[in-house]
């Protein structure tokens, strides 16, 4: 068996193409069919919960919500267990299992129109599922990504830009297909496509894991395999312990309240933790780099507020109000799921051109004014919208939608990658994976904050124009608080102290990491995370 060069990487004999491991194009397809799965199965959600099982738009949003919210938690958790136990081959692996598991236990589950009981059931049971594994999944196959290279390996940066490129292929290509099986031949069908999506995935993941070479293997394949006082292995506890989880979400995936209390105070929690070790632990510019990087933090749960809209309230209203036909035919909704994806793929490019470029010439905005341009766009996305809405039952022209998706588009691009970039840049070594699970409980608290605006555009008593009014509201509060963030962002690139940061042993090491974030999230949600 090949062994891995000193210091992490693939043998430098290994067979490569492109000039890259093979491994990575594996992962590349693996990641590609899973975010296949997910942003095509979520394109039609919602619609499946009001067309079929015929809950109001509210309910319908407070489900999707709870749902969105703990696929941005668990991945902290299946982090943690792929760092100390499993290793993240092992992770990536059984994460694809559960969520396969998740769509097929749906799609076999739809029942007649209407009916609920045991069939609701088994469809809070496949979203739970899908919970867990994209917990095992998410982070680890990212992680995979990483050792395939040494830390110093010039490649990596493009070998990212490649994976994430698969990320926004699968997003792009899963709420078409997925989306018009679902919406136009059957439910079962999407969600079908969705299983059988990850399941391709994980034919590919098995049958080139040797172009893994050894990466992602556990810590401590001893301690992994030892028994533990139930008599089976610490990795079967581990699988054991996940199914315990299904049903936990399974429970609370309904109860969307409890939900975003325990989310709310783990996130706050966790806040002021960090906060109170900044302040009391760490010397003073340490201190002030996590508190400019808590400041990025603070207004992220904003901005993922209103940019996941997508999957409710915006996916409702482009059903219900925007036209849709196209040369005499008309396109599902969901279609329209697709069109953040294409413009991220065309313009991620042209945007690190243009940072490169203002940076050569000392121009470049600081992270935080990024920020602050981030929150502007996606209010003005907002604003457009309203502005070419039709009224009193008149249909909207999408043109509008896909305007609005432009600038919703841009704003990620001015955010996303730059806050995972920041996080591991401005981080103390002895607290990075706690910044980066705290930015993730940040975009599952947007995503909780998204549910709550989504519940404020229906419900009784809403007037068909309501979503377009508080579409207005909040777009202009957000770009109020953006405009009020661009001159803070002065005093945070103050305590970014970025003219040192290469200075001293925690800076130094940092900063590095930094160059291999941000390409990496160039194309993800938190989404990747993540998008």
């Amino acid at each position: 068996m090949a062994t891995t060069m000193a210091g992490g990487g693939v043998p430098a004999s290994a067979k490569t193409f492109l000039g890259h491991p093979r491994g990575l194009y594996m992962l590349f397809f693996a990641e590609m069919w899973e975010r296949f799965s997910y942003y095509g199965m979520r394109a039609i959600l919602v619609f499946y919960l009001t067309k079929h099982f015929l809950f109001g738009e509210n309910p319908a949003y407070a489900v999707y919500g709870a749902y969105t919210s703990m696929v941005y938690i668990t991945p902290v958790i299946g982090g943690y267990l792929a760092d100390k136990y499993l290793g993240a081959r092992k992770a990536v692996f059984a994460g694809g299992i559960l969520i396969a598991i998740g769509h097929l236990l749906i799609a076999l589950v739809e029942g007649p129109q209407g009916e609920q009981g045991v069939y609701l059931n088994g469809f809070y049971a496949g979203l739970a599922f899908i919970i867990v594994g994209t917990g095992f999944l998410k982070a680890n196959i990212s992680v995979l990504v990483g050792q395939l290279y040494r830390r110093d390996d010039v490649r990596r940066d493009g070998a990212f830009s490649i994976f994430y490129m698969g990320i926004n292929l699968g997003a792009f290509i899963g709420p078409i297909l997925i989306g018009y099986l679902g919406e136009r031949v059957g439910w079962s069908w999407g969600f079908g496509a969705a299983g059988i999506g990850m399941l391709l995935g994980l034919v590919v993941f098995v049958l080139f894991r040797h172009d893994l070479h050894g990466a992602g293997a556990p810590a401590d394949p001893v301690l992994l395999a030892a028994r533990t006082p139930l008599g089976i292995s610490r990795e079967w506890l581990i699988y054991l312990g996940s199914i315990v989880v299904v049903g936990i979400a399974w429970l609370l995936i309904r109860d969307e309240s409890t939900v975003g209390t325990l989310l709310l105070a783990c996130f706050g929690v966790t806040f002021l933790y960090i906060f109170y070790r900044a302040l009391f632990t760490l010397p003073r510019v340490e201190r002030n780099r996590v508190f400019a990087a808590l400041y990025l933090i603070a207004l992220c749960p904003l901005f993922w507020a209103l940019f996941e809209q997508a999957g409710s309230s915006l996916n409702v209203f482009t059903d219900q109000r925007v036209d849709r036909h196209f040369l005499g035919w008309e396109m599902p909704a969901s279609w329209f799921q697709s069109v953040n994806s294409f413009w991220i793929i065309t313009l991620a490019p042209l945007f690190g051109i243009l940072w490169v470029w203002l940076g050569k010439r000392g121009l470049e905005p600081s992270a935080a004014l990024k920020f602050a341009l981030g929150l502007i766009q996606v209010g003005l996305g907002f604003i457009v919208l309203v502005l070419g809405a039709g009224r009193d039952g008149a249909m909207t022209p999408m043109l509008f939608v896909i305007l609005l998706y432009l600038l919703h588009s841009t704003a990620e691009l001015c955010f996303s990658p730059v806050g995972l970039s920041s996080m591991t840049r401005l981080s103390t070594g002895s607290m990075v994976g706690l910044m980066m699970g705290t930015w993730f409980l940040s975009t599952a608290a947007g995503n909780f904050l998204a549910a709550q605006i989504a519940q404020m555009t229906g419900g009784e008593g809403a007037g068909p124009d309501r979503v377009l009014e508080v579409y207005w509201s909040i777009g202009w509060y957000i770009i109020v608080i953006g405009v009020v963030a661009m001159p803070v962002s002065w005093l945070v690139s103050r305590l970014m102290h970025l003219d040192t940061i290469g200075q001293d042993e925690t800076g130094h090491a940092l900063a590095g990491e930094s160059q291999l974030a941000e390409p990496a999230a160039a194309g993800t949600r938190t989404k990747d995370e993540q998008h």
